[in-house]
């Protein structure tokens, strides 16, 4: 029988992602997070979301000798040819001010196509690693499709959710209540192929 992980330090100095994740994770698990041992976060220098979560997840777990579960996620937009993708989070900025990404977002989108309402389909990915003392490690994908929102709707959320309406749905990730968009997104997708080592 697998012994079900009962710590975890959390990879991300991201408040909104630290608590993204802590919503997804069961409750009677105890989550650390890099600020309580006062680590900055690694350069993601790798050329992929997969490349990106694993350096954070070793990183974050060789620095505490705790099991790390880390995710790197972000927005890839079919009329800019997947942009910003892994760099997603970069678009923000020094200062993570992500409505200097939106408008990135909506002024590359206008330079390449005056009318794009009609060509907006984008993809959320988010890839989680689980990595353990040892290195042992694994690794899970979650993908949810949409649409990019011709203006900015919500509050909720944080990154580019004001902007991007799922698939099937009406609402912008930054309208829907938390709960509903928890329960549909990429990250979750990507949390359902690992819980098992959890509960």
């Amino acid at each position: 029988k697998m012994n079900k992980i009962e710590k975890i330090i959390i990879g991300t100095n991201n408040d909104g992602k630290y608590k993204a994740i802590c919503d997804l994770l069961p409750n009677k698990v105890k989550k650390y997070s890099p600020r309580e041992f006062d680590i900055l976060s690694p350069a993601e220098t790798g050329k992929s979301f997969e490349e990106n979560s694993l350096i954070k997840a070793s990183y974050f777990s060789k620095k505490t000798n705790l099991i790390c579960l880390s995710d790197d996620s972000g927005l890839e937009i079919d009329l800019l040819k997947g942009k910003p993708g892994i760099y997603s989070s970069r678009w923000s900025g020094e200062k993570n001010n992500f409505n200097l990404a939106i408008k990135k977002i909506y002024e590359e989108m206008n330079n390449t196509k005056k009318d794009w309402k009609s060509d907006n389909e984008a993809k959320f990915i988010c890839c989680m690693t689980l990595f353990w003392p040892n290195g042992k490690n694994h690794l899970s994908k979650g993908i949810i499709r949409g649409k990019i929102s011709t203006i900015k709707k919500g509050k909720n959320g944080f990154g580019y959710d004001p902007i991007f309406i799922p698939d099937g749905y009406n609402q912008t990730f930054g309208e829907m209540k938390s709960k509903l968009k928890m329960s549909i997104d990429h990250r979750f997708k990507a949390f359902l192929k690992i819980k098992n080592f959890f509960i």
